[in-house]
């Protein structure tokens, strides 16, 4: 059985709609500006990725918009543009063979914060029926497979930044049985004082006012992420069945896929953050899931954290499995900042279209690499190339580690030449 990915829908800081993401990652635009959602005077946070283009009035039904956070009003119109573009009709195929497994982080934060304020300025009666599910983890996969008739197995995954590749990889083992296709992802929207406020209880996020120094992985200057919303959504079938349905080429085959958990916890020194880090195996187990040696690989797609100790921790993984400068990275998330449950599944997106177009996408604001940090950053201006296998790695807050490979095309891939590999190498 071959996964394939036959649609994608995004909803990012930069961009709504896949070809207008797209443009802008290769145009290096940023979506990092001041926080608008609410008056961040007062907090430590002065910057976000808002998708500020996005009104629920103009994408969700007005019934959906009032019972649902705005979180799961991203995911809705975003796997609206993942059926469209997987040319999928819902009501056209067996309800009990489609599925649902989405990425959640926080939950439906915001609409929770309002309830709570009506509940303390004005009493409970005040307090809507929907607080009881619009919040909850599992809403917008609830409100996905009611919307769509998806009446398959469903689920959600909660593990951070890693929830999407984490979700991705049980959609894929689940095309193994009677599901023929998973619509899958995941998304976020946290911007919002209880939101930014439980997220700076990490003690990762950038103090800094400044959209363009807020966030620079792998930089000298590195000081912490910038909190984001928004992600991607994606039709991922069974080849065979998206074939026999005139399903579109699919972009890419998600091949392999592995998850570690770094169960000890660390002080903040590099020395022991290295040795408690099991990201490294993550990746291997998502090669050999794929039948991928590392000479194989084309691009990088990195977790990029922005914290000094753990963006030394990774670059060290990444060095380990392809030599010092071995294999081009790249972290178009600067750009969007970090999008938790919705960050690794717009990574795998942005690596798809990557694929397409033979273009690895170059970071913006990078200048000088951290010492230890003997990566091949992209940066400056994307660089062209055929990419036909792409590594993706995602680590969530607590010790989640998830790895992906991606393959160009549908079919297994043929071992490469020496020739071929000694152009990256």
């Amino acid at each position: 059985m071959t996964a394939v990915i036959t649609g994608i829908g995004i909803a990012a800081p930069n961009g709504i709609g896949t070809e207008t993401y797209w443009e802008a990652v290769l145009s290096g635009t940023s979506g990092l500006g001041p926080i608008t959602r609410f008056d961040a005077s007062d907090y430590p946070v002065k910057v976000a990725g808002e998708v500020a283009e996005f009104c629920a009035s103009g994408y969700v039904p007005g019934r959906l918009a009032v019972q649902t956070d705005r979180w799961t009003h991203l995911a809705l119109h975003a796997a609206d543009l993942a059926l469209a573009d997987a040319q999928l009709r819902p009501a056209e195929l067996p309800e009990f063979e489609m599925a649902v497994m989405t990425a959640s982080s926080s939950g439906g934060t915001e609409f929770g914060q309002e309830e709570i304020q009506r509940l303390w300025s004005r009493g409970p009666e005040h307090v809507t029926a929907y607080q009881s599910i619009a919040w909850f983890y599992a809403a917008t996969t609830g409100q996905l497979s009611i919307r769509h008739g998806m009446r398959g197995a469903c689920g959600v995954i909660c593990t951070e930044q890693a929830g999407g590749l984490d979700a991705i990889g049980r959609s894929r083992s689940m095309l193994d049985g009677r599901t023929r296709l998973v619509l899958t992802g995941g998304t976020d929207a946290s911007l919002c004082p209880y939101g930014v406020l439980a997220q700076a209880t990490n003690g990762l996020l950038s103090s800094s006012p400044d959209p363009t120094l807020a966030y620079l992985p792998f930089d000298v200057r590195a000081n912490g992420y910038v909190p984001g919303e928004g992600g991607a959504i994606l039709v991922v079938e069974d080849a065979v069945k998206a074939a026999a349905r005139g399903a579109p080429q699919g972009y890419a085959s998600v091949s392999g896929y592995g998850a570690t958990f770094d169960a000890r916890r660390t002080s903040r020194s590099v020395a022991e953050a290295r040795a408690a880090s099991r990201l490294r195996l993550a990746a291997e187990l998502a090669m050999e899931d794929a039948g991928t040696q590392p000479a194989e690989v084309d691009v990088v797609f990195a977790d990029a954290s922005g914290d000094p100790v753990a963006d030394l921790v990774e670059a060290d993984a990444i060095t380990a499995l392809f030599g010092p400068y071995g294999v081009p990275v790249t972290a178009p998330k600067i750009m969007t900042g970090r999008l938790n449950a919705g960050g690794a599944a717009l990574d795998i997106a942005t690596a798809a279209l990557a694929m397409r177009d033979s273009t690895i996408p170059a970071v913006t604001g990078i200048k000088d690499l951290a010492p230890g940090c003997q990566i091949d950053l992209v940066t400056g201006t994307s660089r062209p190339g055929a990419i036909r296998t792409a590594l993706v790695l995602a680590r969530g807050h607590g010790g989640f580690n998830a790895a992906m490979v991606l393959h160009a095309g549908v079919e297994p891939l043929e071992r490469r030449t020496d020739q071929h590999v000694q152009v990256h190498h």
